[in-house]
């Protein structure tokens, strides 16, 4: 077959409900991958991102939300980028190397040459043609997106050992206890078919082991009742990247752009900038721009939704989202936050390194702010759906669940 007639698949894993218990109070109003970053859904990065690569035959996206939950983004999405999008529902979690495995025969419909493999929440440039030219020079079976971190954050995800020269994965892993490299894995791969293969001997050696599966993390829960995990339950880094690093299999692309791992509603203000400011080299039509005379005055990377309303005299900048239908009045200043759909923000309101919920309203001169610190919990402020900020009252550093009214001044509380 023609090299330029291979077709291509990629895979995006979106999780389940259960994960997202992380994103509360965002999470009970949409699934955590259709939460708006630089004013598009967590999954539209990745999916616009996979437009760019050629011969792209379907766009599919596996998890275990409800499909009535996926149904209009998806049909939205598929017209909007002209490429097939479809949402497929797992019975249960099976792990992403697992929910590959499970939807093998869809994913091998268009007989691709490549399956990329995307992890939605995951912030980064995705440079998938990279990725894809790298992959077909390497041979293989598959190549990992790798980034260099501080050692001392590298413990928290996969850490790896790359040949400097051949850029071959020569060992992998997962969270270990002691400082093995300063690259990571960042969760975006791309396959050859022969991945399937792999999985299908994963499963051939468990039913020739009765001994229970070494001890890690998820599958250290059913470890003391079963003697193996989860049937069809299949991790891609402890049972496919260890096992086959160091065997001329997998291989490692460097990327040297921005990668963040969207963990909690704080990281994912930080991964909003990013977008942002990524924006400006991909797309600039998106960030909005005023000068303070017709319209409102942007310092930075901003972005207004259509459908807004706001007052010239606001100023907004850097870092702002502000979604449908939101209205923003007289002197209003934004810095570094996100304002989600039918928010009213009243004249002289303040909002700074904080996430407003859909519907909620801040009064005049109300305060809403938090230091900025993305990693601690009460870094940010966060107000969940339908919240009411009286007017001249300052909320610093809070949680405040859907529905409330808050009419003293709060710091460093959740307000259940």
């Amino acid at each position: 077959m023609e090299g330029s007639e291979e077709m291509v698949v990629a895979v995006i894993m979106v999780g389940g409900p259960t994960i997202g218990t992380r994103f509360r109070p965002l999470s009970f109003n949409v699934p955590e991958p259709l939460f708006p970053l630089a004013g598009h859904p967590m999954v539209h990065h990745p999916i616009s991102a996979c437009k760019r690569i050629r011969n792209l035959a379907r766009i599919l996206l596996i998890g275990y939300y409800e499909e009535k939950e996926f149904t209009l983004y998806v049909s939205s999405i598929s017209n909007e980028l002209q490429v097939p999008v479809r949402y497929l529902k797992e019975d249960k979690p099976h792990g992403s190397a697992g929910g590959l495995y499970y939807f093998r025969d869809i994913i091998m419909e268009d007989n691709p040459s490549h399956i990329f493999l995307l992890n939605c929440d995951v912030c980064c440039s995705f440079p998938l043609p990279d990725m894809l030219e790298a992959q077909r020079k390497y041979g293989g079976m598959g190549t990992l997106l790798v980034i260099k971190v501080s050692a001392e954050s590298a413990n928290q995800f996969g850490e790896l050992v790359a040949d400097p020269n051949t850029k071959e994965l020569l060992h992998y892993t997962e969270k270990p206890e002691t400082f093995v490299s300063d690259l990571i894995n960042c969760g975006v791969y791309v396959f050859t078919p022969d991945i399937f293969t792999a999985i299908e001997s994963v499963f051939a050696n468990r039913e020739d082991r009765a001994n229970p599966l070494r001890d890690t993390s998820f599958e250290s829960l059913y470890s003391s009742t079963r003697t193996s995990v989860p049937k069809g339950f299949v991790r891609l880094d402890q049972d496919i990247l260890s096992p086959l690093a160091g065997k001329k299999q997998l291989y490692t692309y460097e990327t040297t752009d921005f990668w963040e791992q969207i963990k909690a509603p704080g990281i994912s203000l930080k991964c909003s900038a990013l977008y942002l400011a990524r924006f400006r080299a991909t797309a600039p039509g998106l960030l909005a721009s005023g000068d303070g005379t017709k319209k409102a005055k942007t310092v930075g990377e901003v972005y207004v939704h259509p459908s807004a309303k706001v007052h010239p005299t606001a100023k907004i900048g850097p870092n702002v989202s502000i979604s449908a239908n939101v209205r923003v009045g007289a002197g209003v200043r934004l810095i570094n936050s996100i304002i989600l759909d039918d928010v009213e923000l009243k004249e002289n309101a303040v909002v700074i390194n904080s996430i407003v919920g859909w519907k909620s309203s801040l009064g005049r001169w109300a305060r809403v702010q938090g230091d900025g610190n993305y990693n601690s919990k009460l870094g940010i402020s966060l107000l969940g759906e339908a919240v009411t900020v009286e007017d001249e009252v300052v909320v610093t550093s809070c949680i405040v669940l859907p529905n409330k009214a808050i009419n003293v001044s709060v710091q460093e509380e959740i307000i259940l």
